[in-house]
């Protein structure tokens, strides 16, 4: 006859609920009743039935996490810390690589095999979050939101972090500034472009047209803009970029072109990912915790899914610091 969990609880002399939150590593369950539990599965060579806990529980431990642009450096930094979150809090993830969230919707998330979602790449038009809501699907944001009052979200101040690198520049005495933005329909594109036009304006320094270009949050946008921003009726001394990837991409661009990096033009990032660290970058930009991003997702979730989330919305957000290094000067 087959072991089952209630065989472990009679030998761990506990109940059998908490035989199934002691193997799972439910903070609920204190340490030592976790360790005798584990010991009496061992001892009866007991395998938890992951298709049993489901029916039992209706619950699937399982985690989905959409990614439309996985290419992106940014994501692998976010993504592995996630999945540790996750694995510690005794769910699994399962990454779903889609070109648009919509596209993942009908077939592979609201068919009762996700206890939640997290939606990393979100974008403010996409229909996606209202389908969860309507199915009771728990979803939270992760690096991107709606920018709603009720949303779920672990996000960074865009805003706070853009006006740092405004106030920068403007210290360091740049007039003739440049923005590569992300794209309109982000709430990281929208509000890092707020704050940075918001402190210059209080310089008193405009950001006119000429001067300003959108795009994906990629090394091309970087790469293609610089050549369009170099044209205008007054040339730029410094840019700053919407991230550190689209930086690279103005980096490079601003080798072919002649240009040294910061005598003649400074350029500043956002993230700080770790390769913007790298001797052959040595990036100026902005930092914070990619590691706490995704961990406090991670958490947030799971509180969604066992009901214990502020039913009016929860949006986390992590400071940021400006982070000097080899791509920014005093204008001469």
């Amino acid at each position: 006859m087959a072991i089952t969990s209630h065989d472990v609880a009679r030998l761990a002399g506990v109940s059998q609920p908490t035989v199934s939150r002691a193997l799972r590593d439910d903070n609920r369950v204190s340490a030592a009743t976790r360790e005798k539990v584990r010991r009496a599965a061992e001892a009866l060579n007991y395998v938890p039935s992951e298709a049993g806990r489901t029916l039992s529980t209706r619950s699937t431990r399982r985690i989905g996490v959409i990614v439309t642009d996985l290419t992106n450096p940014f994501y692998p930094h976010v993504i592995a810390p996630l999945h540790d979150e996750l694995q510690r809090l005794g769910y699994r993830m399962m990454l779903l690589m889609e070109r648009s969230d919509e596209a993942v919707a009908e077939e592979k998330l609201l068919d009762q095999s996700l206890d939640g979602v997290v939606l990393a790449t979100a974008t403010t038009d996409s229909r996606l979050p209202a389908q969860l809501d309507r199915r009771g699907m728990p979803y939270v944001f992760l690096n991107r939101d709606t920018g709603g009052s009720g949303d779920y979200a672990s996000v960074v101040d865009n805003e706070g972090g853009g006006r740092l690198v405004a106030d920068v520049l403007v210290g360091l005495g740049h007039r003739r500034i440049a923005g590569i933005f992300g794209a309109a329909n982000t709430t990281t594109g929208r509000e890092r472009e707020l704050g940075f036009r918001l402190a210059l304006a209080d310089a008193g320094i405009g950001l006119p047209e000429d001067r300003v270009a959108r795009g994906a949050f990629e090394y091309d946008t970087g790469y293609g803009a610089l050549p369009f921003l170099l044209d205008a009726a007054e040339r730029p001394t410094a840019v700053f970029c919407g991230n550190d990837v689209v930086a690279i991409g103005v980096l490079n661009a601003a080798l072919k072109a002649g240009l040294r990096v910061p005598d003649d033009l400074t350029v500043i990032g956002f993230d700080d990912l770790p390769m913007a660290a790298w001797e052959v970058f040595r990036l100026t930009t902005v930092r914070h915790d990619l590691r706490e991003l995704s961990r406090q997702a991670a958490r947030l979730l799971v509180r969604r899914i066992d009901g214990g989330a502020d039913p009016a919305g929860e949006r986390l957000v992590l400071p940021t610091e400006f982070v000097p290094r080899a791509t920014h000067a005093r204008i001469s």
